[in-house]
């Protein structure tokens, strides 16, 4: 660092002496000179200095904005903490083999299952299938010295983002309690048919990057929510939102919940899912919807939401690399032999899946599909990736949503140079299903853009919070703040 301070200062220097020399020298020379020592002082800056002021440049709002955006279905109140903390109040011992459970029945479920994806830095959620162990897990966590209380519930978390906006009339709609309702911005407005006399209560055990519990040492920061959940799980409040939009006449509609559905019987979930298309389906289609995917652990249940319309139904999708993954198992889509990540996701593999996406559920010309966008994030980047000719603004929205990463990790109004860093690949192919493009990342111009039959590729790399604050709802903030400075065009 003290090099980078010295080098500036000589640099500062030498400018100084061109003014001084500046008369006495030819126009040509003065004008080389000053530019060649501009250009290293530029890039004597950090690279991460020098991503942020890219992005100040390219993040620019749309021609046409939202005015109105309705959200839902599931919303929630998340008690955080950390999870260590919360194990050890419940005295349940370091788990030294993690399991990934489906769904959790016991405490000792709970503790295998947070040490598996503690150990893999990965986050992940559970529905926890005995109510009366939840309430007493619930209650220690609830009552313990370092809990905090939120907004939860990926709708909730997107409605709460975009009403930071003071432009932008939210409607949210989702089994709203009296504690929930009290923690909502003033600019979010609830139709008095979702409010309900309980909360709901979801818990989010946070970990931090080197945290150890026994012999396991999460990699990176990350968290692990699991819940009782109900009135989400059975997705109670959809056909209420869906009839609160003639009233409401929104511009978008962002949809999430689908994953809490998991928690139901098989039979439950098919009836369910068939309603819930048929609800979608009453959507004018002029009103753009995007859907919020989240952490799912059945295959046959995701491989229904792809093929049983959910997904020709709506115009975007919002992901991260575990539900990304996870999709391509379930449909034997490209990488599908692939079990789990090793590090930062691979972009060329990353890019594979999403064009594979789009290319057999996306709108084509044989195709009546409205999906057209795909918001892809996980920590080191993100890409989004759109049809041509729909989507508009896409190099501000991903940056954007880059920004908003390291902002809100790090619990900052804007991004702090000293706290983040480049964990991005600095060089990647864009492919390893055909004639790849090398890309090489240029902080002074960090969103990448390539094209693939028909499709648009925008990337940029995330500058990640060395001490991250907040873990949870993070890609739901990412997926609002994309949403909001993304332009759609008229068809």
């Amino acid at each position: 660092m003290w090099q980078r301070s010295v080098c500036v200062g000589l640099l500062a220097l030498a400018l100084g002496y061109l003014c001084v020399l500046g008369p006495e020298l030819p126009p040509a020379a003065l004008r080389q000179l000053s530019a060649s020592l501009l250009g290293t002082l530029r890039r004597a800056r950090s690279l991460e200095a020098r991503t942020v002021a890219a992005w100040q440049a390219a993040i620019v709002r749309p021609a046409r904005g939202w005015a109105r955006v309705a959200v839902g279905v599931n919303a929630c109140v998340d008690v955080v903490l950390s999870g260590v903390k919360l194990l050890e109040a419940l005295g349940l011992e370091p788990s030294d083999d993690g399991k990934n459970h489906a769904v959790l029945t016991s405490g000792q479920d709970l503790r295998e299952a947070f040490a598996h994806f503690m150990e893999r830095g990965a986050a992940a959620e559970r529905f926890f299938s005995d109510a009366e162990a939840f309430q007493d897990i619930a209650q220690t966590a609830s009552e313990h010295p370092a809990a905090q209380l939120y907004v939860g519930g990926n709708a909730a978390l997107i409605g709460q983002k975009l009403a930071t906006n003071p432009d932008l009339k939210v409607l949210l709609c989702g089994p709203v309690g009296p504690k929930l309702h009290e923690l909502l911005d003033d600019n979010v407005v609830v139709p008095p048919e979702s409010m309900q006399e309980r909360d709901e209560f979801h818990l989010i055990l946070e970990y931090q990057a080197g945290e150890q519990w026994g012999q396991v040492r999460a990699p990176t920061a990350n968290r692990f929510i699991f819940s009782h959940d109900l009135s989400n799980g059975a997705l109670n409040m959809l056909e209420v939102f869906v009839s609160s939009l003639d009233e409401f006449q929104p511009d978008l509609v962002v949809l999430s919940g689908l994953h809490m559905m998991e928690g139901q019987s098989k039979e439950m979930r098919q009836r369910r899912l068939m309603e819930a298309v048929a609800s979608i389906s009453d959507i004018p289609t002029d009103i753009p919807i995007h859907l919020e995917l989240a952490s799912m652990t059945d295959q046959d249940f995701m491989s229904n939401i792809m093929h049983q319309q959910v997904f020709p139904l709506v115009n975007s999708i919002g992901l991260n690399e575990q539900e990304l993954l996870f999709l391509t198992q379930a449909a034997s889509g490209p990488h599908a032999s692939l079990a789990s990540w090793s590090g930062i996701p691979d972009v060329g593999v990353v890019s594979d899946i999403l064009f594979w996406i789009l290319k057999e559920h996306g709108r084509t010309a044989e195709r009546a599909s409205d999906l057209t966008r795909i918001h892809f994030h996980t920590l080191a980047y993100h890409i989004l990736v759109t049809v041509d000719g729909h989507w508009g603004n896409q190099a501000a929205a991903v940056a954007a949503g880059a920004r908003a990463a390291g902002t809100q990790a790090c619990a900052t109004d804007t991004i702090d140079t000293s706290k983040v860093f480049l964990k991005a690949p600095l060089e990647f192919v864009t492919s390893h299903t055909e004639a790849p493009s090398k890309i090489s990342l240029n902080p002074d111009e960090p969103v990448v853009r390539w094209h693939r039959e028909g499709i648009s590729f925008h990337f940029t790399p995330v500058l990640v919070c060395k001490d991250p604050v907040r873990t949870v709802g993070l890609g739901d903030a990412i997926s609002a703040e994309g949403l909001l400075y993304s332009e759609v065009y008229p068809q």
